[in-house]
């Protein structure tokens, strides 16, 4: 199947992730079930559905991005161990593959932000904020919430492309400060 024209497409390495991570809660708030259908990915709206395909084999899963991730090499997604079963990649542990937006819950513009942290008690989201003004930069506070739960979001900057993002990201994470970009 071809991606449908103008439709968000991104090609790469694909991982799973399992045992480690079972029952613990994900970006959305909920608990990760290994055993479930969904995915993490570093900038895609929360909430987005995508359609994976293994490029080896043909195979297909539709499924949730629901946590953030991954933070290792070169990986454009994480599946869960259930969706990485039904493309029948779980023995190779890597593959490649072709990412396609089916839906987001808003709009998906290609703007990018830094996320610093998600904290369920506002002062520890000031803390945060307030180191980052003390370096000179100039954060917001975001409150979001998520299966019934309030988070406060520290996040910066407002990039239209990846690059830039990811460079400051960088610079950050050699400082020992970690933040993940995050589409807008």
């Amino acid at each position: 199947m071809q991606p449908r024209e103008g439709a968000w497409v991104q090609t790469g390495t694909a991982s799973w992730y399992g045992q480690d991570f079972h029952g613990k809660p994900t970006a959305t708030g909920e608990p990760y079930n290994m055993y479930g259908m969904s995915a993490a990915h570093r900038t895609l709206p929360l909430g987005s559905t995508v359609r994976v395909t293994h490029l080896a084999n043909g195979r297909q899963v539709v499924i949730p991005i629901n946590d953030r991730g991954p933070f290792v090499g070169n990986r454009i997604i994480d599946l869960s161990y259930g969706a990485a079963a039904q493309l029948g990649m779980t023995k190779e542990g890597l593959a490649k593959v072709r990412i396609e937006v089916v839906q987001t819950p808003r709009a998906f513009t290609e703007r990018y932000t830094l996320q610093f942290g998600a904290f369920t008690e506002r002062r520890n989201a000031v803390e945060l904020a307030d180191k980052l003004q003390r370096m000179g930069h100039n954060p917001s506070i975001e409150g979001a919430s998520a299966h019934g739960r309030y988070f406060y979001r520290v996040r910066l900057g407002s990039f239209s492309s990846m690059e830039p993002a990811q460079d400051l990201a960088n610079t950050f994470g050699s400082r020992g400060i970690p933040c993940v970009v995050i589409g807008l």
